[in-house]
């Protein structure tokens, strides 16, 4: 009598690949301040390459600085390794990563005798700083503020893409870095007016009740 044929092994899912990593990452010694450390070298690494008119790979060093951004929160929640001071470490390097970037873009704008793009980078710096301040001081009144359209990620896209497409960055013969600045701080300032708004409307609501 035949013997049955063996069961081929069954290999593991792409989600059971995700969790596996993810326990192992849990496990490991690595911390989100850590994460946000290494954001934080990544975008002073970027403004170099700024400062130095690499503006494609300062861009993709922006990318990946940003993408540890939005990593280290996650992590902390999922591998209960977060701590307060982590969470004030983490916000106020954002603050800082998007700020040094935007100096170096300055910088180079100063060098070129492009004042109106110095302004605007200002004026982007201000707004965005200003972006999470409204936020901050809204939940320390009760009131969740996340309304607004330039919020960090959408910032971050806007600079990045300014940058890897910089004049004589990319493979494409196109100068978007200055429309960038230039859309990066009217859509901050917008945001802004969004978030001061919502806390009005807010506050008057809870009054009412």
């Amino acid at each position: 009598m035949p013997s049955p044929p063996l069961e081929r092994a069954r290999r593991p899912t792409a989600r059971e690949y995700q969790t596996l990593a993810r326990n192992r990452l849990i496990d490991s010694r690595l911390t989100p301040n850590a994460i946000s450390l290494t954001g934080l070298v990544l975008c002073l690494i970027a403004a170099g390459l700024v400062f130095a008119e690499y503006y494609f790979l300062g861009g993709l060093a922006f990318i990946l600085g940003s993408v540890c951004d939005t990593l280290d929160g996650r992590y902390s929640r999922m591998s209960g390794k977060g701590t307060s001071f982590g969470a004030f470490l983490d916000s106020t390097l954002d603050r800082m990563e998007e700020g040094i970037v935007l100096t170096a873009v300055a910088f180079q704008f100063s060098q070129a005798g492009n004042d109106a793009a110095v302004a605007a980078v200002v004026v982007a710096v201000l707004a965005s700083l200003m972006v999470s301040y409204t936020r901050a001081r809204a939940e320390a009144l009760g009131v969740e503020c996340k309304v607004g359209i330039a919020d960090r990620a959408v910032r971050v896209v806007i600079l990045s893409a300014g940058l890897v497409l910089a004049k004589g960055a990319s493979l494409f013969d196109v100068e978007l870095l200055e429309p960038s600045v230039w859309v990066l701080a009217v859509l901050s300032v917008f945001t802004v007016g969004q978030r001061i708004l919502h806390v009005r409307k807010e506050l008057l609501r809870t009054a009412l009740l």
